[in-house]
């Protein structure tokens, strides 16, 4: 059952590395991606998810979990809700990584598959207020899970949970994908590809970890360079 890897895909930077990863621990033929729609405003992203897995060869799910929209309110959920970025901002969806990783382990469990990847990285739970997004919250619904599954090897992997932006962009850089996802991922809230909005949370850490592997890597080319230094 170690053999075999399922990835949490959004389309986004963090969890297409983690994507990238498995590919390299597993092969990708041995890897499933997983997105989930939900009624998100940026719902672009799962196009980036089928693109990207499409040009690494790796199998593609989505699972339709828009009953969020009937039970929770965020502005992620509700394009009509203008975005704000307090502590907290309006664009966090309660329990929404705990229960895509508890419905993605499900289905992995099912397939035989231990190892669930996962693109939470603490950074975002310090800078943008994501409560769900730390390795000590994985570790409860991990505990969960294995008594659900009576299984006490099967793994929530969290690669990238205690590293910067700029430390994920050179595990980008290292893995040979950085160019290809800095063009090809969405971060923005807004659902804006490239340097997105330059305004939400999410980007400002984004696009701040570019600069920052910039002063390493001052010759990495893609498209928008010059535009992340005009505002």
């Amino acid at each position: 059952m170690n053999d075999r890897a399922l990835v949490i895909h959004s389309g986004g930077m963090d969890s297409s590395l983690c994507l990238a990863l498995a590919i390299k621990e597993y092969g990708a033929e041995n890897v499933l991606s997983l997105s989930f729609t939900y009624g998100q405003r940026h719902q672009n992203e799962i196009d980036r998810a089928k693109k990207i897995c499409a040009q690494w060869g790796v199998e593609h799910q989505i699972i339709n979990i828009d009953c969020l929209n009937k039970i929770t309110k965020s502005a992620l959920l509700d394009t009509t809700t203008k975005i704000k970025h307090d502590k907290t901002p309006n664009t966090l969806v309660s329990g929404r990584n705990g229960l895509m990783v508890r419905i993605a382990s499900i289905h992995a469990e099912s397939l035989g598959i231990e190892k669930v990847y996962v693109g939470v990285i603490e950074v975002e739970e310090a800078n943008s207020g994501y409560r769900d997004c730390s390795r000590s919250y994985m570790d409860i619904v991990q505990k969960a899970l294995r008594i659900d599954f009576d299984n006490p090897d099967f793994e929530i992997v969290t690669p990238l949970v205690y590293m910067t932006k700029a430390q994920t962009m050179q595990l980008g850089y290292d893995l040979k994908v950085l160019e290809f996802l800095l063009e090809e991922t969405i971060t923005c809230y807004e659902g804006i590809p490239k340097q997105g909005c330059q305004e939400c949370p999410a980007c400002k850490l984004r696009n701040e970890g570019i600069k920052e592997f910039l002063e390493i890597k001052p010759n990495l080319k893609f498209s928008y360079k010059n535009q992340l230094f005009t505002k």
